[in-house]
């Protein structure tokens, strides 16, 4: 006698296992946000603590940055009437009580709260890091495809050391030959500054300000200031942008290559699709997956690279604003202000891992 098996109805529920894979699944991708959201709260404790004890071990911010310009007498009270004569744990606490209230202290040389500061020259830092970003695109991820796809050949071979050169070469260095060439010699392009007078002067009537120059000058309407906006984003970007698309470069070719070893692109091949055809829809979309991986890293790197290129080309942002408050030793300045900055990686680094998380599940696990 012959048993039968029946295979299940369609429309069915589906089976036990089916059911537990699925909650698996989901489970994965909640338990790696909750596990990562967890873990900006050490990050950010690390990073100030850090912070803090590091500009401490110079003394005291008054001190540094009125020793020699008052009597002795005098920087002692202003010592005492701030608090700093406590012990350096006292200090410490009440440094982080601070911060859970949301104060950063206020600077000494022109006696603004941090997050004023922050506010106020963060527009311009984050419009620089965002034309970057787009010239790394535009650099890295062409020129690394291209790479691969003439791996080990001359091409591939000068798009390596293009790469190299790229994230090698100071970013002040990399400005002051752009400076050279586009300015001083052709005279095709500003020198420094975010815009010129006029175009501020026009920027400054709007009722809605975001200090974003180029949605301001969009706002205003006028072609002349759209225009005289991007020609003064042309040079800085560049400069900080090839820092990162060198990275991209390299990122890209390494994962192409990759790919295209992968047995279904075999496949493919063995079916005579073109290898052009194959670079374009089978090995492009997965190379970008860690992109999207780095690219929390490399805000970071914009933000430590946005300093040199603010100063060459005088572009007003935290950066600049920074080497200012170093140079007049302003340490509670400085110091709120790399706090705010390691806060904003730490969270930027948080929502690109969860990105990547969604795109591609291996990252969960």
């Amino acid at each position: 006698m012959t048993a039968t098996v029946s295979a299940p109805a369609a429309g069915t529920a589906p089976g036990p296992d089916r059911t537990k894979a699925k909650r698996r699944s989901g489970g994965g991708l909640g338990r790696y946000i909750l596990v990562r959201a967890v873990l900006i709260i050490p990050t950010i404790f690390i990073l100030v603590t850090t912070v803090f004890f590091l500009m401490r071990s110079t003394g005291d911010p008054i001190t540094a940055a009125l020793g020699g310009k008052l009597p002795p007498a005098q920087l002692a009270q202003r010592v005492h009437e701030a608090g700093y004569d406590r012990p350096i744990l006292v200090q410490y606490f009440e440094y982080l009580g601070q911060i859970l209230r949301g104060d950063f202290g206020t600077t000494f040389t022109d006696n603004q709260p941090v997050t004023q500061v922050l506010l106020t020259y963060g527009a311009a830092t984050l419009e620089l890091a965002f034309y970057a970003l787009v010239v790394a695109f535009i650099v890295g991820i062409p020129f690394g495809l291209m790479a691969a796809y003439f791996r080990d050949k001359a091409q591939d071979a000068t798009l390596r050391v293009l790469a190299i050169l790229c994230y090698a070469t100071p970013v002040f260095f990399v400005g002051l030959v752009l400076k050279l060439v586009f300015s001083i010699w052709l005279g095709w392009l500003p020198v420094s500054g975010r815009a010129s007078t006029s175009s501020e002067l026009e920027m400054q009537t709007l009722d809605n300000k975001t200090g974003i120059y180029l949605v301001d000058a969009f706002q205003t309407g006028d072609p002349a200031v759209i225009g005289d906006v991007l020609l003064h984003a042309i040079l800085p970007a560049i400069a900080l942008g090839l820092l990162t698309a060198g990275v991209f470069l390299r990122l890209v070719r390494t994962n192409v290559i990759g790919t295209l070893s992968t047995d279904y692109v075999d496949a493919a091949r063995s079916r005579g699709v073109r290898e052009s055809r194959l670079l374009r829809k089978h090995a492009y979309r997965p190379a970008l997956i860690p992109i999207i991986t780095v690219i929390g890293l490399q805000i970071a790197l914009l933000l430590g690279g946005a300093v040199l290129t603010e100063t060459t080309f005088e572009w007003k942002g935290l950066g600049f604003q920074l080497v200012h408050y170093l140079q007049a030793r302003d340490f509670v300045a400085v110091q709120g202000m790399v706090v705010l900055l390691a806060i904003v990686v730490t969270l930027t680094n948080f929502i690109v891992d969860v990105i990547a998380a969604l795109i591609d599940p291996r990252v969960r696990y």
